[in-house]
């Protein structure tokens, strides 16, 4: 490929769009310092892909961007593109076919960087993949920036190793092996997957194996439980239905009993209702008496507080009267100073006036004799410089024509080395092989059909992947969702249970239920349960008896003293209950809400509440309460109680309130506990199931994977062979054509060039003679200069001393008259402060004869008098009140220890109504339970009358439920779980057995490249270890130099630079001079360049060490190796500028802003023979 232009815009100084033609083999940059020349090199950095900013000379990468200046704003985008001619076909890959290749790289501002090729938007591998093994990069060795030829030769040999890659062209050998290696990190990483999974299932199969056979043990057994089951089910129907009918005619004869022991209730209520009235109304006098009293004390505080006010104001102005009259004082000595002041700078002011007038006669004086010498000075300066002109015109001619002619010279020997090499190459011309190109290409198409086959079947594997993530994912979520239920649910069981421990225990009698023996005894709320809705029914009839200790019998509480506290006990025994009250019409027994987990407790249930009915509100009960008996009692659901004569609000109990529906939770909780642990098992199941998939689905992908990469690794090394091939007998055809069309140029070109070389030697003896005659003059007139350059100095000094005394004198006037000033200001402020100070004075101490406390003391010592009357009224108010509440508590006193005679009427009622509703409770939980199983009733009946009975089938259960207990922990789903191992384990091998095959065949894949790589690099480190060695000797004029190994393997080892120039013994290359290194280093990059040579090379101000005698060496190898590569340089050094084709000049006559003027200089050396 060969650079045609350069493109630029807003990139650094070159904010206008730029065209950077580069139409020869050798282009000069020239400028002054400063205007922008090495941004171009650092523009073609750029764009090759170029990402550190400091390579770039900047901080941050938006430091491309031009950044404004003093006319111009800052750009927001940055663009650079190169554009190349293709017309040989020697572009990479599939770029090849276009005869013009642009790169373009753009930035804005705030977004990264855009890389475009032919403007087809690419990555910015893809822009390093056309350049790999050409020399050309970022920070290959073809862009050589200033400093970077002692950077390279002073480099690590660890570095150099690098550009020693890039000349042999390994660098895709080194991509092509990462990438190898990434690939089989991969596969490895796979089998090792594979591996664990195999061992996992080995290790679960012989799991499965033995829980197989548990399962069917388990279904045999869980058979038998279940008939066994329901017939048990059954016999205990038809027991409760016999003790069904038993209870309900005990019940009936409960009823009129409890009405008599409720009348004397009422009259204790009437009064308790008259007291607390009473109790409201002292109350009240109490709250306005006390009112009264806090209006008072707020008055007295208000009034202190005034009083304390008229204080601290009281002695801040006696502070502020003694403070104004020490500033008094101070303004008056002030004023007799500013005074003195005045009359000492206004003496100083009128001798300065005098000293200047002397001063302004001496500088007239001075002034008059300065144009005579300046006018001599200006006549000896004009005929010097016209002198000097004129010899340097004479000289510029001369130095022209003997750059034509050396020029010429040059121009036929290169155009004789030119000649002869083009014969011998046109000689050694090789004969395109057809044959071999057309199979190459057949096999790339086969190649290619397969590897779309394999895309086909990998694309359809990678969109069956995210469906099967995305069903683990919502599984996984289902999974943790259902532990979080759970552990929500056990926290929540947790602290009701622990709210029912306290209430068991936390009544303060502990103690003394131990020491009677009731330690461990069920409370009656632990054994009851009531239907949703009638908890606050069940709580207002049984109160504290809710927490009765249920004991086996009565006998022995007759020898207990009285209990610290309330304490109800339960007889569990098995006495009959009483017969129940007659149920109002509209009414139902609270009892038949109410189930026990023990059946002894019936007859205590049904004293304590069998009078107790309950009714759907208040005015039903009031239109029934005519029809209760003795000691019955009616109860709305949320609590209201009703007798014949009364009506109770019930107020929950801070303790027992809700320990009923506690416990029904409870025991609700705890199912639901149970079936989300079942529940988690099998989404846990479902969880593993699918991970299991997935990793299936990704040993596949990446086996897929592994296949299509090995065919385009194949189908690519085919494309390259094909493409070389081709591009060989495209390039030997256009070879043979081009060196026919050059050897008659270069015929045409001799010719030329030695008119050219004669015309210029005559011109050159003529402007010699010119310059001898014009020496003698200019000497002379130098001389007659220097003597008038001498008075007019002179002159100027004498005048500049007077002025220079003029200057002080005036300075030392305007002081004085500024310190004249300045006192009477002074004198001015001084009286103004005297006089505002003695007003202030003044007004304060009128404001201190105005601050009197007399009256407020006054009206303090009424509001003191009144407290003492208010506080007598409140202690009054408070006695009433608090007799009132002591006969308020007497009343109640008697209330509640009518109501407690009622209890043992009520249990006994209660007790028979529990052991009726227990009885229909269990019978209808039995149907239930046998409808819900689809049992045969008739079947069942016939086999209970055979003899069996209920407890005979109840150990029956119990030794089946044990057996299935022993065997523990039932995989139901075993069966099944090992046909899905055996078939996975059987995948699985196969899988593992493939990967290993893979990982072998990338293993051989990457020794392979590795020995392509070393023979490569070895033949390169040879071939430009010989051309160092013939090269240094021709920069130096003699010397040895070469390359040495640092290591014993090539593709790790560093190389070392080793050179002595002529007449030097150095052991280091370290120790040579600048200009000595800069040579080597370029022997060491030319001597690349002739391995493989890179499209073009770019040189910033590399001569820039180089005395003029290693510049023309220098500059002589750089026209050599231009034959072949294109060099764009920058100098300032003459001698190089003068091998340009063509010159670019970088100009800033806009400050901050750089553009660039062209010169061809063939073409200009063309006009100005014309000319002459």
């Amino acid at each position: 490929m060969r650079l045609k232009q350069i493109n630029l815009a807003g990139f650094k100084s070159f904010v206008d769009p730029t065209h950077i033609p580069v139409p020869g083999q050798l282009v000069g940059v020239v400028g002054p310092n400063g205007c922008g020349k090495s941004n171009i090199i650092d523009a073609v950095r750029w764009v090759l892909g170029e990402t550190s900013a400091k390579h770039l000379r900047g901080a941050t990468m938006q430091d491309v961007l031009f950044n404004g200046s003093g006319d111009r704003k800052p750009v927001n985008r940055a663009s650079v593109e190169l554009v190349f001619d293709n017309s040989l076909g020697k572009a990479a890959g599939q770029w090849s076919s276009y005869a013009e290749i642009s790169v373009k790289r753009m930035l804005e501002r705030d977004g990264d960087s855009s890389y475009y090729i032919n403007n087809i938007h690419v990555r910015r591998r893809d822009v390093a993949d056309i350049f790999l093994g050409t020399g050309l990069g970022a920070r290959a060795y073809a862009i050589i920036e200033q400093g970077m030829i002692s950077r390279v030769i002073e480099a690590k040999p660890e570095e150099l190793r690098v550009f020693l890659e890039e000349a042999a062209g390994v660098s895709k050998y080194r991509e092509r092996r990462r990438e190898t290696e990434l690939r089989l990190r991969d596969t490895r990483e796979n089998l090792a997957r594979v591996e664990d999974i195999r061992q996992e299932l080995d290790k679960q199969l012989a799991h499965l194996q033995g829980q197989a056979e548990v399962a069917t043990r388990y279904h045999a057994l869980q058979a038998e439980v279940t008939s066994t089951q329901h017939l048990l089910w059954f016999a205990r129907r038809q027991e409760s239905v016999a003790t069904r009918s038993r209870h309900a005619r005990d019940i009936e004869r409960l009823g009129n009993e409890l009405e008599a022991e409720t009348a004397r209730l009422r009259d204790a209520e009437r009064r308790l209702e008259e007291l607390r009235n009473g109790h409201y109304r002292a109350g009240d006098a109490v709250h306005a008496a006390q009112g009264a009293l806090y209006e008072t004390n707020a008055e007295i505080a208000r009034l202190e507080q005034q009083i304390g006010h008229i204080r601290e104001n009281r002695s801040r102005v006696e502070q502020q009267i003694g403070s104004l009259t020490g500033q008094l004082g101070t303004a008056e000595a002030q004023l007799g100073q500013a005074q003195a002041g005045l009359a000492q700078w206004q003496e100083e002011q009128a001798q300065a006036e005098q000293r200047i007038a002397g001063c302004e006669s001496r500088i007239a004086e001075e002034r008059a004799k300065l144009p005579l010498a300046e006018d001599a000075w200006r006549a000896a300066s004009l005929r010097r410089d016209e002198l000097q002109q004129a010899m340097g015109q004479v000289e510029r001619s001369r130095q022209v024509e003997q750059t034509k002619l050396e020029h010429a010279a040059r121009v036929l020997e290169r155009l004789a080395v030119r000649n002869e090499r083009l014969h011998e190459e046109q000689n050694g011309l090789e004969k395109p092989d057809t044959a071999a190109l057309e199979a190459l290409r057949a096999q790339a198409a086969q190649v290619d059909a397969e590897l779309a086959a394999r895309r086909e079947a990998l694309a359809a594997q990678e969109a069956e992947l995210p469906g099967l993530e995305q069903v683990l994912e919502a599984r996984s979520a289902e999974l943790d969702q259902a532990i979080q239920g759970i552990t929500a649910l056990e926290a929540r069981v947790e602290a009701l249970r622990q709210l029912q421990d306290r209430l068991a225990h936390g009544s303060g009698m502990d103690e003394w239920i131990a020491s009677r023996g009731m330690a461990g005894a069920q409370r009656l709320w632990q054994a009851i349960a009531i239907e949703n809705g009638y908890e606050d029914a069940l709580e207002a009839v049984l109160r504290e008896r809710l927490n009765a200790v249920i004991l086996d019998g009565l006998d022995a509480c007759g020898s207990w003293d009285m209990p610290p506290g309330k304490l109800a006990i339960a007889e569990g025994g098995s006495g009959d209950a009483d017969a129940p009250a007659p149920v109002p019409a509209g009414a139902v027994p609270l009892i038949r809400f109410v189930t026990c987990s023990d059946a002894r407790l019936s007859a205590a249930l049904a004293d304590w509440l069998g009078g107790a009915f309950v009714i759907d509100g208040l005015s039903a009960g009031l239109a029934l309460r005519r029809q209760l008996g003795p000691g019955a009692v009616l109860v709305t659901r949320d609590g209201r109680l009703l007798t014949r004569h009364t009506l109770t609000y019930h107020a929950p109990d801070s303790e027992l309130h809700g320990v009923l529906s506690r416990q029904r939770e409870i025991e609700s909780l705890d199912g639901k506990v149970a079936a989300k642990k079942s529940a988690l098992a099998a989404l846990q199941s479902a969880v593993d199931g699918q991970a299991a998939l997935i990793a299936d689905a990704k040993a596949a992908l990446s086996l897929l994977r592994q296949d299509v990469a090995g065919l385009q690794q194949k189908h690519h090394a085919l494309q390259v062979e094909s493409v070389r091939l081709a591009e060989q007998t495209q390039r030997l055809t256009q070879r043979g054509e081009q060196i026919a069309a050059e050897l008659a140029e270069i015929a045409d070109q001799v010719m030329s060039e030695a008119a050219q070389r004669e015309q210029a030697s005559a011109t050159l003896a003529q402007l010699e003679e010119q310059a001898a005659g014009h020496a003698g003059e200019l000497e002379a007139a130098q001389l007659q200069f220097r003597d008038a350059q001498a008075v007019l100095e002179s002159q100027r000094r004498q005048l500049q001393d007077a002025e220079r005394a003029l200057q002080e004198a005036g300075f030392q006037g305007k002081t004085a008259a500024a310190k004249v000033e300045e006192a009477g200001r002074a004198i001015a402020a001084s009286g103004e402060a005297i006089e505002r100070l003695r007003a202030s004075l003044a007004a304060e101490q009128e404001a201190l004869a105005r601050l009197d406390e007399s009256p407020w003391q006054s009206q303090l010592q009424i509001s003191l008098s009144l407290r003492g009357t208010k506080e007598q009224a409140l202690a009054e108010a408070r006695d009433l009140l608090e007799s009132t509440e002591a006969r308020l508590r007497e009343v109640e006193q008697e209330r509640m220890a009518a109501e407690q005679k009622l209890e043992p009427l009520r249990n006994r009622i209660g007790e028979v109504k529990l052991k009726e509703h227990e009885a229909r409770i269990s019978e209808e939980q039995y149907s239930q339970q046998l409808a819900e199983a689809g049992a045969d009733e008739a079947a069942l009946a016939v086999q209970l009358e055979k003899g069996q009975r209920a407890s005979s089938l109840q150990s029956e259960i119990n030794r089946l439920n044990d057996e299935i207990k022993s065997l523990g922990a039932v995989n139901l789903a075993a069966l099944e779980e090992l046909e899905a191992a055996r078939e996975r384990k059987t995948y699985l091998d196969a899988q593992s057995e493939d990967l290993t095959a893979a990982m072998n065949t990338l293993e051989d894949a990457i020794r392979r490249i590795d020995r392509e790589t070393r023979e490569r690099l070895q033949t390169t480190f040879d071939e430009v270890n010989a051309h160092f060695s013939r090269m240094f000797p021709a920069l130096f004029g003699g010397g040895n130099a070469k390359l040495l190994l640092t290591g014993e393997e090539i593709l790790d080892s560093g190389i070392q630079v080793i050179a002595q120039p002529p007449g030097k013994k150095n052991s280091s290359i370290h120790l040579l001079s600048g200009g000595e290194k800069a040579l080597t280093a370029m022997a060491l990059v030319f001597s690349i360049f002739q391995l493989n040579p890179a499209p073009f090379c770019m040189l910033d101000e590399v001569d820039a060490p180089l005395d003029d005698h290693n510049t023309g060496r220098f500059c002589e190898l750089v026209r050599k190796m231009s034959e072949q590569s294109q060099f764009v340089f920058i100098s300032h050094n003459k001698i190089t500028m003068e091998i340009a084709n063509q010159l670019l000049g970088v100009t800033m006559q806009e400050p901050g802003v750089s553009r660039i003027v062209a010169v061809d200089i063939d073409a200009a050396m063309k006009l100005t023979e014309e000319a002459a």
